[in-house]
């Protein structure tokens, strides 16, 4: 726990922080656009039709090959996190300070809010489609659902990117860390909706206007998340280097 690092606003509002900031903005929004529309594009293309294993797989490799860019083109400016979840589990372990974690935060979610808007537009006005638990399901269960893949999620991050014992292990992490998201939604999809990310349930919310079981998104992928975290941190990693760069790739 001696590795957590508050931060000051002056680091974070430094040249190279802002940068990491923007980064992240467009990063989530393009992934979010991709992962976002492809729901979208089923449901225009089944006629609103329910969900099926086709579409569920279609939407889950969407979101991999999209993660697995976006992590990929913002790794070498802010770290490639696109995820508040994976955010608060580095700050966490020591990889980036509270204060600019925030920041990334706040980055993260506008950049979701502007991709969701941006689909309504392009589509003549489509509705965006929300995360939720499924029918029978109950919120307690869909959170447990999100800690669980979310805590997958940030330990492949881990385990792949953060840890400095990776070695050139560092050169799959994007493709890893899109991996493990198309898989859990593959698992998750038709229980929780597979989020794993608070900043991709809560751009459609905003945007739709439906905020019913938001909740869950935020609580579960930051319980997971922050848990991998702690668990990987102070068991794996034995030794750490003060924070000084946010790019943990």
């Amino acid at each position: 726990m001696g590795k957590l690092a508050f931060g000051s606003l002056g680091d974070s509002f430094s040249v190279v922080s802002l940068k990491s900031y923007l980064s992240e903005f467009i990063a989530t929004l393009l992934f979010v656009f991709a992962g976002v529309g492809s729901a979208i594009a089923y449901s225009d293309l089944t006629s609103n039709s329910a969900l099926e294993p086709a579409g569920l797989v279609a939407i889950a490799i969407a979101h991999a090959f999209a993660l697995f860019v976006g992590v990929s083109i913002a790794a070498n400016i802010s770290g490639g996190h696109l995820n508040p979840a994976v955010t608060l589990g580095l700050a966490l372990g020591g990889n980036i300070t509270f204060v600019t974690g925030f920041f990334y935060w706040v980055a993260q979610v506008l950049g979701s809010i502007v991709a969701c808007f941006l689909l309504k537009i392009v589509t003549n006005g489509k509705s965006v489609p929300t995360h939720g638990v499924a029918v029978g399901m109950s919120s307690i269960g869909g959170v447990v659902m999100e800690i669980v893949i979310t805590f997958a999620l940030v330990y492949t991050v881990y385990a792949t990117a953060a840890d400095p014992k990776k070695g050139s292990l560092g050169t799959i992490a994007p493709i890893a860390i899109g991996f493990i998201v198309g898989a859990n939604i593959l698992a998750a999809g038709p229980f929780s909706g597979g989020s794993m990310n608070p900043a991709r349930s809560f751009g459609p919310a905003v945007v739709s206007g439906d905020f019913t079981d938001n909740w869950i998104y935020w609580v579960g992928p930051l319980v997971g998340g922050g848990l991998a975290g702690l668990v990987y941190d102070n068991i794996f990693i034995g030794s750490y280097a003060p924070v000084s760069s946010q790019d943990y790739s």
